[in-house]
């Protein structure tokens, strides 16, 4: 296909592109310099998202990546240790920068199938106040984690633990909107039990760029300093910053339009003998795809404008820019590849 032409795309939420209000909110943005914390949108932004999740600072960042590390670094000194899930982002997707960047030692732990850390694994890596032991700072949760959605009792559990054991806690809310629309509550309750918030607008939310870590205003001071010295430091960030407040004020309460999407897309793979096919909680689903049909059928689908990334193991995921006529052509796509495989 040209490039020009739609593509429906389903390798991840982070593809979608800025609607028509969000372009013209970032056409009209007042900017200054927001090194010296001169921009007006910016700081707007900031106070916004500090106040919509109940945290009393804010700072806007380029990405998520880095306002996880911002906040690892700002809990956690040299040779400091957090714990997190094996299959946590800040684990295993980050390049390793709390310990290239910051000298933190990463405990990871068995996530259990829900995404869950048990809370007597929780317990049982806490290191002792002995100097042969790295100093356990900081418990790190992910919600959603692989589309799995954390649930608020656990979450309370688990940094009612942290805290009595004198950890701080941090959540990567990637998609944590997500995972507040799928419960059905407000962004306040999703986030209660954490010291520190990472917020990703980019994502499911629609802007192009960046995340708002929250927390503390001492804290969100602090990791100002980390955010210069690691070159996300920005001049007339308004202009992105205009699109992110938009997304914060205008896609939250549509992202229940993609999980639907995405129940009708896994019900509509579902039928296919060849697929096993996950119940998707929020927007992200997975399915099993026979290895054989994995290269055919990818090129299958590009053929036909459609774009995933096809694995034995493969990851589906809805956003704003995938309708409920494109969920059907997909599953049509599919349908008519499994009929014709394998090849008699």
């Amino acid at each position: 296909m040209n490039e020009q032409q739609h593509w429906i795309d389903l390798r991840s939420d982070t593809v979608t592109q800025p609607s028509p209000a969000m372009r013209a909110a970032m056409a009209a943005a007042e900017v200054g310099d927001d090194v010296y914390a001169d921009d007006p949108t910016v700081n707007r932004l900031q106070d916004f998202a500090a106040d919509l999740f109940g945290h009393e600072a804010g700072m806007f960042a380029p990405s998520g990546t880095q306002t996880n590390l911002i906040a690892l670094m700002t809990h956690c000194g040299r040779g400091d240790e957090y714990l997190v899930g094996q299959e946590a982002h800040t684990y295993k997707y980050e390049g390793g920068g709390a310990a290239v960047l910051g000298s933190i030692q990463p405990q990871p732990i068995a996530n259990q199938p829900d995404g869950s850390i048990a809370l007597a694994d929780i317990e049982a890596y806490i290191k002792p106040d002995d100097m042969h032991f790295a100093r356990t700072r900081l418990l790190a949760l992910e919600n959603t984690i692989g589309g799995r959605v954390l649930g608020q009792d656990y979450i309370a559990a688990a940094t009612a633990l942290a805290h009595a054991k004198g950890l701080a806690t941090h959540l990567d809310g990637a998609r944590v909107c997500n995972a507040a629309v799928r419960q059905g509550i407000g962004l306040r309750d999703v986030v209660k039990g954490f010291d520190t918030v990472s917020v990703c607008l980019s994502k499911g939310l629609g802007a192009p760029v960046g995340s708002v870590l929250l927390g503390p205003k001492a804290f969100i001071e602090q990791g100002i300093r980390w955010r210069k010295m690691l070159g996300g430091g920005m001049r007339q960030a308004g202009v992105l910053a205009a699109a992110a407040h938009h997304a914060l004020e205008h896609n939250v309460g549509r992202l229940a339009e993609d999980h639907e999407n995405a129940a009708l897309l896994a019900r509509g793979l579902g039928g296919i003998d060849a697929l096993t096919v996950g119940t998707p909680q929020t927007n992200i689903f997975w399915i099993d795809i026979p290895q054989a049909a994995c290269e055919p059928l990818r090129a299958a689908l590009a053929g036909q404008g459609i774009r995933a990334s096809i694995g034995p193991r493969t990851r589906l995921v809805t956003h704003l820019d995938i309708s409920r006529g494109d969920v059907d052509t997909v599953v049509g796509a599919f349908k008519t590849f499994f009929k014709n495989w394998p090849a008699q």
